[in-house]
């Protein structure tokens, strides 16, 4: 493979696309706040919700981003940080936590009370200047919150307002192929996912091997996002990181009775953080452009 020619030797469009393609694996130039905003909040959240948004008067397009099985929203708040940082404000719900598992029905019920808040909630929480583009909304999920964000964009909860854009985080549907989660949305048919919106897959090459014999895979084959991808119909994407886990997106302060159980990468989890976020910020600059 050629050497890339150094950026001084470039043509200027050249290293000016370089730098706005990199770019995006670095945090933006605008400062972001962190807000918990729970039942004390008028008009109040129909469950605690994590904000990060950008500090800097403007209107901003906003995504919600759905947590993973067992989680909390704070785990993903560096790559939450990163994302808003480069301009947009994120919404991250949290939904109840139990080790048992269960149906999403749930969790795609509040998310889609979630989304029906954001018109009078968003704007009476967020930093002064601050307004939400409400029409450029897109939806993400991580792990069992794939599947919830993908359930919900197919309409298993309606929602007032539409999803521009979706966006599955190595989603997971289940244990195997015939114990899916509710409600079953794989059909194991190509392009069967009826959605309206462009679609962007990011999967892990670790998430379907095992940490160890006490432990399944934390995204199994046949039900990851490799059949997430294949059962999306044009336009949509789809990255790999094929040396890192399930969890390695994750704050590195995540309890390790938590990440102990999904095989990782011997990366720099920061760069993972960097790649997910840098991808998310992509997708959503395509499909909800500022």
């Amino acid at each position: 493979m050629a050497a890339a020619a150094p950026a001084e030797t470039m043509n200027k469009p050249d290293a000016e696309v370089l730098e706005a393609v990199t770019s995006v694996f670095q945090p933006g130039k605008l400062a972001v706040e962190a807000i918990q905003v729970d039942e004390n909040a008028a008009p109040t959240p129909p469950i605690p919700v994590l904000i990060v948004a950008p500090k800097d008067a403007g209107t901003y397009p906003v995504a919600m981003l759905l947590h993973g099985f067992f989680l909390h929203y704070h785990f993903y708040e560096h790559l939450l940080r990163h994302v808003a940082s480069h301009g947009f404000i994120i919404v991250a719900p949290q939904f109840s936590i139990s080790i048992i598992p269960s149906g999403d029905a749930e969790d795609i019920a509040a998310a889609a009370k979630v989304a029906d808040w954001l018109p009078d909630g968003l704007p009476s929480v967020l930093p002064k200047g601050v307004e939400p583009e409400l029409s450029k909304l897109a939806l993400a999920g991580h792990s069992r919150g794939g599947h919830t964000a993908f359930s919900l964009a197919m309409g298993h909860a309606k929602t007032q307002l539409t999803f521009s854009a979706l966006i599955g985080l190595d989603p997971v549907a289940g244990t195997g192929k015939s114990s899916q989660l509710q409600p079953k949305i794989l059909t194991y048919e190509p392009s069967s996912f009826d959605m309206a919106m462009p679609v962007l897959v990011v999967g892990t090459g670790l998430g379907e091997e095992k940490k160890n014999i006490f432990f399944p895979p934390c995204a199994p084959k046949d039900v990851n996002h490799a059949e997430f991808y294949r059962e999306c119909r044009p336009p949509c994407y789809y990255f790999v990181t094929k040396d890192y886990g399930h969890l390695d997106m994750l704050d590195d302060d995540v309890p390790k009775f938590i990440t102990c159980v999904c095989k990782d990468g011997n990366g720099c989890k920061g760069k993972m953080r960097r790649c997910v976020a840098g991808i998310m910020h992509g997708g959503i600059s395509e499909c909800c452009p500022g």
